[in-house]
């Protein structure tokens, strides 16, 4: 019996040795997002969420081709969501909801990108922390080129990433960069041949397993919340926060009499 697309899920979850693994699973439509694999996406981050033992995550598209294309354009013309204006304000409000929850994660969240992480791609890529990337990679917002404008945070989170001006050339233009160009730009941190590709994020991601999640959880969102604040408000922030993660929680008590203990004679 054929299983149809509405059969399989959209987005595949796991979790292995303190790393969620999450995959956006529709190859056939190089893992364009619609409205499913947004339900499921804001699902999933709610389950890492809630789940203690998560130390960071990892977002990938399947089938190799592409981290994913963009938004599915043959359900927005489907659904009529170009000229419903409440159609396309019900998607528009979900897509940047569920974009959100990925970006709140309280982890450190890693995309991977092979092949084409184009326009929605992108902006779902932005919301994670850190990008790492096939050299081969294609990397591009492509709004322009369809005479669209970015509608999933693109003009606000590219900037941040990028600065103003980068962000405007590759958002005007819908120029491609290569993985190597990415990161180049700012936009991903590490580029690799996609055979070593794998690897590298292994290699990447066993640094979380020994941290403490709570501490993790803490540096995610000063750096998050402090990036909107006056520095002289971040450091107030800041020192709140640590405060309170020293009162709360023992992992830094327990870090510092770890250190104490290994140096005797300091």
């Amino acid at each position: 019996m054929t299983v149809t697309e509405e059969e399989t899920v959209a987005v595949l979850y796991e979790e292995r040795d303190g790393i969620a693994y999450v995959t956006l699973n529709r190859p056939q439509a190089m893992n364009a997002i619609n409205m499913r694999m947004l339900d499921e996406l804001e699902k999933i981050a709610e389950t890492i969420r809630s789940h203690d033992t998560v130390k960071a995550a990892i977002v990938r598209g399947s089938g190799g081709r592409a981290f994913s294309a963009g938004a599915d354009l043959k359900e927005l013309q489907r659904e009529n969501m170009m000229d419903d204006a409440g159609k396309h304000l019900i998607f528009s409000a979900r897509l940047r909801d569920a974009l959100t929850s990925v970006e709140q994660i309280p982890v450190p969240v890693v995309a991977v990108i092979e092949g084409y992480a184009f326009a929605g791609g992108l902006e779902l890529a932005l919301c994670c922390d850190v990008i790492i990337c096939a050299s081969d990679a294609q990397i591009s917002d492509q709004h322009a080129n369809r005479n669209l404008i970015a509608g999933g945070g693109g003009t606000q989170r590219l900037p941040r990433r990028i600065g103003i001006q980068r962000a405007m050339e590759l958002l005007f233009t819908g120029r491609r960069l290569t993985g190597d160009e990415a990161v180049a730009y700012g936009i991903a941190l590490l580029a690799v041949p996609s055979v070593e590709l794998d690897a590298e994020v292994e290699r990447f991601v066993e640094q979380f397993r020994s941290k403490s999640r709570v501490g993790l959880s803490y540096m995610k969102e000063l750096v998050k919340r402090g990036m909107e604040l006056p520095l002289r408000e971040g450091l107030d922030l800041e020192r709140l926060l640590v405060q309170e993660y020293f009162s709360c929680f023992p992992d830094a008590k327990g870090g510092v009499q770890a250190f104490n203990a290994s140096r005797p004679g300091a």
